[in-house]
């Protein structure tokens, strides 16, 4: 593979991870999001500040960023390996959660990243990565409300489920290394979220759609 070519993918995924979603949303809404809720631009504070409809359609689109940098990766190398074009969608899919963290755009602060790994978990990982991780974020949520417990959980599944595929040699060490490397960056994503679950002041979700219905609004996992 031409090295040009895989800094092109990296570029491009990099850029169309970082577009910032939640950050648009809140403008049109004539609303900065970095100066409301939880100060952060993912899906969860604009559900907090906007609603369900601005929030989930950021949601989507965010989720979508992950996937759409791995088909284009895979676009440009179309007659690539087999393993070539695994390592291409790994690189895309790395650059583009690491835009969505650190946005060009907005001095690198961006979301925490969970949609749009769940975006690229979906598209180039094993099917039972995305549903186990799936239904452990779910099963985690509905129980505590708790949005920061159910993505750091469900980061912690990330890499045991590769392992045990790692094991039974469904897939290669470079997908159980990237599992790692997506549940420390998502954790150290979450640290601050962390801290307060451990000290006992983190917000739960409630099931209102606005800030208004939360039991602890200032705080809360995007």
């Amino acid at each position: 593979m031409q090295l040009v070519k895989i800094l092109e993918v990296s570029l491009v995924s990099y850029l169309i991870g970082s577009i910032p979603t939640g950050y648009i949303a809140g403008r049109l809404c004539g609303k900065d999001l970095r100066q409301e809720g939880s100060g952060n631009i993912g899906a969860t504070n604009v559900v907090r500040v906007l609603g369900k409809k601005w929030g989930y359609p950021v949601f989507v689109v965010d989720f979508l960023k992950g996937a759409l940098a791995i088909v284009l990766a895979w676009t440009f190398f179309n007659e690539a390996s087999e393993s070539q074009r695994e390592l291409v969608g790994l690189i895309a899919a790395v650059a583009a959660i690491l835009g969505h963290n650190f946005p060009i755009w907005l001095n690198f602060k961006g979301g925490k990243g969970v949609a749009t790994t769940a975006g690229v978990i979906l598209t180039l990982f094993p099917w039972q990565v995305f549903l186990i991780a799936l239904v452990g974020w779910n099963i985690v949520f509905f129980t505590t409300r708790f949005v920061s417990l159910a993505s750091l959980v469900t980061a912690v599944l990330i890499p045991i489920i590769c392992f045990i595929l790692f094991w039974f040699g469904k897939i290669g060490p470079i997908f159980l290394w990237t599992g790692f490397g997506i549940c420390a960056l998502i954790i150290w994503r979450h640290r601050s979220n962390l801290s307060r679950l451990m000290a006992g002041t983190e917000s739960r979700f409630s099931k209102g759609a606005k800030e208004k219905n939360l039991s602890h609004p200032p705080k809360m996992s995007s």
